[in-house]
């Protein structure tokens, strides 16, 4: 079968697009065939695959799957990305609502191209007992406050991720470095089983536990995030025990388009 896709990426974590409103290419159950399209020597190569669907109340459907095949929770890089394959489609215009598999979003594309993507409400981080935190942001997410990255990313996070409390579900690992003007975040994605370049809902959980750490009370956080794919920027508010109006900004960019067979 041929599959017409789009490819893009959102700070350098990468994806493939399909458009499967009008003709069914792909379902949940085609784990290896995904897995396949997203292998980098012989597939297309991408840290996960998106389809986009007809939605009967909202822009369209969302549907993710990690680089293993699995269909997987809300991916935030992917989400800003599926929006920018939406707008190139002309599907939409510079603002639309979307649902996902945890549940619905909002978002818009600013003048200066940059996709803003709103984010689901989330409880204030749980600490672990190791002192580190616990979030889920759309996926879950362990986020371990450092001096400095670990130099091996794919080992360090594999360490916390496949522990005895972690290793059944599964969870991201985050290393965060704070400094005054940003924080710098590195991530080892579960599904994907190593470092991406960048992680969406990673960066929303760094963020979050950053301004709780701080403990500065503002009426709303603007935090600047550098990742080894680009910057991206969180916005929220934290009122009493709960995170709301949730934003994740930066750029999507398609990458290259063509037809593969599977």
């Amino acid at each position: 079968m041929k599959i017409p896709f789009r490819k893009y990426q959102g700070t350098g974590n990468d994806f493939i697009m399909i458009d499967q409103r009008e003709h069914q290419y792909l379902s949940i159950n085609d784990i290896e065939k995904v897995a396949m399209l997203c292998d980098r020597r012989f597939g297309i190569g991408g840290d996960g695959l998106i389809i986009i669907e007809k939605d009967a109340e909202m822009d369209f459907k969302m549907v993710y799957f990690n680089s293993d095949g699995h269909q997987s929770s809300m991916c935030g890089n992917g989400g800003r990305c599926i929006v920018q394959f939406a707008h190139d489609l002309g599907m939409i215009g510079n603002s639309c609502t979307f649902i996902a598999i945890d549940g619905p979003h909002a978002a818009m594309i600013a003048p200066d191209k940059l996709v803003h993507l709103k984010m689901i409400d989330t409880p204030l981080p749980m600490i672990t007992d190791d002192s580190d935190y616990v979030i889920n942001t759309g996926s879950p997410h362990y986020v371990k406050m450092v001096e400095t990255i670990p130099a091996d990313i794919k080992s360090s996070g594999a360490a916390i991720r496949y522990n005895d409390k972690f290793k059944k579900e599964g969870i991201n690992i985050n290393f965060v470095v704070a400094d005054q003007k940003q924080i710098e975040v590195a991530t080892y994605e579960r599904g994907v089983e190593d470092e991406t370049y960048s992680c969406g809902t990673g960066v929303v959980a760094s963020a979050i536990v950053y301004a709780t750490m701080i403990k500065t009370p503002l009426e709303k956080y603007d935090i600047a995030i550098k990742t080894k794919g680009g910057n991206l920027r969180v916005k929220f508010k934290m009122i009493e025990n709960k995170v709301q109006d949730i934003w994740l900004v930066g750029p999507a960019v398609m990458v290259f388009e063509g037809v593969v067979i599977a």
